[in-house]
């Protein structure tokens, strides 16, 4: 018999939304009872009050932002991509350039980002540079781990059938490699956005242009901690979505082949 329920999806998206709505009501009870101000910190009421107030304003500011974060993920899922390609064409190239990727990783992204934005005078350009080389890294070492993590006996047959190595490529490793290369691309979407508000925090541009980051800054100088707290929501909100977005494709790609996304019967 059906049960009157899909668990595949019931389970995984009541369970966590329970536990929020029970941590936002205990916020707002504690908020509430013990009176605390507002400016120090603000009822989820209060929050949600600031963002319907200031909604247009939030979400002209939330446009800026995700301009620079699809600019970034974008170009680092190129660049991650052709650097792992070229990576597998030979251990030399690799061992030569990948301690200059993970140069990228370790480096704080704070430090970096005044002297990106003072050598690059288009300040869109220079946030998204910022933000590129945050979400770089994940997209490189998964998919170089990818590329390489390949079944040594297909690998085999495919050098007896004298396959040369382009075909090698396209029908052995690409395949192999797309689970990892997922993965990279749900790490890189996270870090692209926070790219982007690292970025923006350091530039501090406002006016048309003005991401979610000036909107926290700009509160936070005027005391309207509701709206930063707002800001902070979207920010966070908008996190979750591109997640949920890169788990969803990879259910599209790989669901109906691969181990890692096929459901399993319990």
């Amino acid at each position: 018999m059906r049960p009157l329920v899909d668990r595949d999806w019931f389970a995984p998206v009541v369970a966590p939304a329970a536990v929020g709505l029970l941590l936002v009501g205990v916020w707002e009870i504690c908020c509430r009872h013990f009176h605390v101000p507002v400016y120090l910190f603000p009822a989820p009421s209060d929050i949600a009050g600031s963002l319907l107030k200031d909604w247009p304003d939030l979400l002209h500011a939330l446009g800026s932002t995700l301009k620079i974060t699809f600019a970034a993920f974008a170009l680092a899922t190129v660049l991650g991509v052709a650097t792992a390609f070229l990576f597998i064409q030979s251990r030399w190239i690799e061992m030569s350039l990948l301690p200059y990727a993970v140069l990228l990783q370790v480096t704080p992204i704070v430090a970096v980002a005044p002297l990106i934005i003072i050598l690059v005078k288009n300040t869109p350009v220079a946030l998204t540079t910022c933000a590129t080389v945050i979400a770089l890294f994940p997209i490189i070492s998964n998919t170089t781990i990818g590329l390489r993590s390949v079944d040594p006996g297909l690998l085999s047959y495919f050098r007896m059938n004298k396959v040369g190595r382009a075909q090698t490529l396209w029908r052995l490793r690409v395949p192999s490699a797309l689970p990892f290369f997922m993965a990279g691309l749900r790490i890189s979407s996270g870090l692209a956005l926070i790219g982007a508000v690292v970025a923006e925090f350091v530039a501090g541009t406002g006016g048309r242009s003005a991401g979610l980051a000036y909107e926290i800054l700009q509160s936070g100088f005027q005391l309207d901690i509701p709206r930063m707290f707002a800001a902070l929501l979207l920010i966070t909100v908008t996190g979750i979505a591109l997640f949920g977005v890169m788990v969803g494709l990879d259910k599209v790609l790989l669901g109906h082949w691969h181990e890692s996304a096929m459901k399993t019967e319990r």
